[in-house]
């Protein structure tokens, strides 16, 4: 009998940096310091950088070889053109417009295409695709699916858009109210789960239906397809390519933050099949970015991104990447932590809820345990939930989310599982230690406009910090 092939690592580290764990009594007067906003935090007062996956990876020996001949024409560069090629043949796009990254994609993507009450219906929208919208004129519709908005029991494509309820939206406002719809992949607030290929096909059959556009949100397009080829049936003999290509085929556009999925530490574009999209989105992208034949990048970055995306889709590389986060998310599950389940590709997303049932929603559960994970052990992570999401923008009111999350977001190709396996240990001691006893947890001491989460400061409510909380 034929044994089982273990789980190999596709690469080694050629260049190393050092890190190191500041004491306890420092890391408390740092994150103190920062009004116990991690984002404050500078990069060398942190051991574990687990705030975000988005431009943290680490560089491939190809990557670097291809920077070198980078063209840094101001019009015209064969970067670009390299760029494009690429883009055309991973997703089928035909015209590809650079931008510096993600945000600045939807920036100029919403400026032409919404106009003032429109809506965007879509699956979770992140903060900076909301804010955008809404700085447009426009509304964003959230149409995720029930299941995607608990964080127990297990359903293969939390992320799938609610098909009845995107009909609902589309005739409540009228099709001519709907700037486009919006399809995540994976769906990032909402635990980082998958969307279904058979749900975005379902998405390209409504919008046909209304005369609508489909637009990919396409940060983690590789990984959602490598989640379909493992999880959906009919698939598992396609290759992640292929299903690249029939996931970008029921869509008209993408944006993409370049600094996920195309393994780049800076870098975005936005990509269409339309002419005259495309002739409407070049005097917007000269404005806010710069010519559109470089939007923000140089000819070293777009070298980069296209190997990126020839590199991505290697499935060694996509069984590795998410094996890592769920090997990470079984061990927090060992520990009794509660995760959002099924665990997703980018990062495990702690229920702090739950993990905190004493401290009451109003005073961020999630954003408490993001400090306290600094104070215990260094590591820094990030506040999906009450503080990211904002407050409602007609009525002024906080937003209650379904979820408030913790995420813990690993890069690509950096961290070792011992690694991983330290920072379990030390969310594993923040919830036999705390976890069932604190009763209090922040509020605001500045509360910043606009996107709120990286910029607010806040303090702890009396009795929450084990007694050196000071407000009333």
């Amino acid at each position: 009998m034929r044994k089982p092939e273990r789980q190999i690592i596709p690469y080694r580290a050629k260049v190393v940096e050092p890190i190191s764990l500041l004491p306890y009594e420092e890391r408390v007067r740092r994150i103190e310091a920062c009004g116990n906003n991690l984002f404050r935090l500078g990069s060398h007062e942190v051991y574990i950088d687990l705030i975000t996956d988005s431009g943290t990876g680490a560089l491939s020996v190809h990557q670097m070889g291809r920077m070198m001949i980078g063209d840094e024409a101001y019009a015209g560069s064969r970067s670009f053109f390299e760029m494009e090629r690429q883009i055309r043949e991973s997703m089928g796009y035909r015209y590809t417009i650079p931008v510096h990254q993600g945000r600045a994609g939807e920036r100029v993507f919403d400026f032409v295409l919404i106009k003032k009450h429109m809506i965007v219906p879509g699956n979770s929208h992140f903060d900076t695709t909301k804010a955008h919208i809404e700085f447009a004129g426009g509304r964003a519709i959230d149409c995720t699916i029930d299941a995607g908005r608990t964080s127990e029991g297990y359903h293969p494509f939390k992320g799938n858009i609610d098909i009845p309820r995107l009909e609902s939206v589309i005739r409540e406002y009228g099709a001519r109210h709907v700037a486009y719809v919006l399809v995540t992949v994976t769906c990032n607030s909402g635990g980082g789960q998958p969307v279904s290929m058979a749900n975005i096909r379902e998405v390209r059959r409504v919008a046909d239906q209304y005369g609508l556009l489909v637009v990919l949100d396409a940060a983690r397009f590789a990984e959602n397809a490598y989640f379909i080829k493992t999880r959906e049936t009919g698939y598992a003999h396609k290759s992640v390519p292929e299903i690249v290509q029939e996931m970008c085929s029921y869509t008209d556009a993408c944006i993409m933050s370049a600094k996920k999925d195309a393994l780049v530490p800076m870098g975005g574009f936005i990509a269409v099949r339309d002419d005259l999209l495309y002739e409407r989105l070049k005097a917007p992208t000269i404005l806010f970015e710069g010519f559109y034949t470089y939007g923000g990048m140089s000819g070293a970055d777009m070298e980069a991104l296209a190997q990126g995306l020839r590199e991505v889709t290697d499935e060694s590389y996509l069984a590795y990447r998410i094996g890592q986060v769920r090997r990470f998310g079984e061990l927090l599950q060992k520990f009794g932590v509660p995760i959002v389940e099924p665990i997703g590709g980018h990062a495990v997303f702690i229920d702090a809820r739950k993990f905190f049932p004493g401290v009451p929603e109003d005073e961020f559960p999630a954003q408490l345990l993001c400090a306290e994970l600094y104070k215990e052990g260094g590591v820094r992570a990030v506040e999906v939930g009450s503080v990211l999401i904002g407050r409602d923008p007609d009525t002024g009111e906080n937003i209650r989310p379904n979820l408030d999350l913790c995420r813990v977001t690993i890069p690509r190709r950096v961290y070792t599982f011992e690694h991983l396996e330290y920072v379990a240990d030390v969310i594993r001691s923040v919830f036999e230690e705390k976890g069932p006893k604190l009763r209090h947890g922040l509020r605001f001491e500045v509360e910043a406009p606009g996107i709120r989460h990286f910029a607010s400061t806040f303090r702890y409510v009396r009795g929450a910090d084990g007694g050196t909380g000071d407000l009333p």
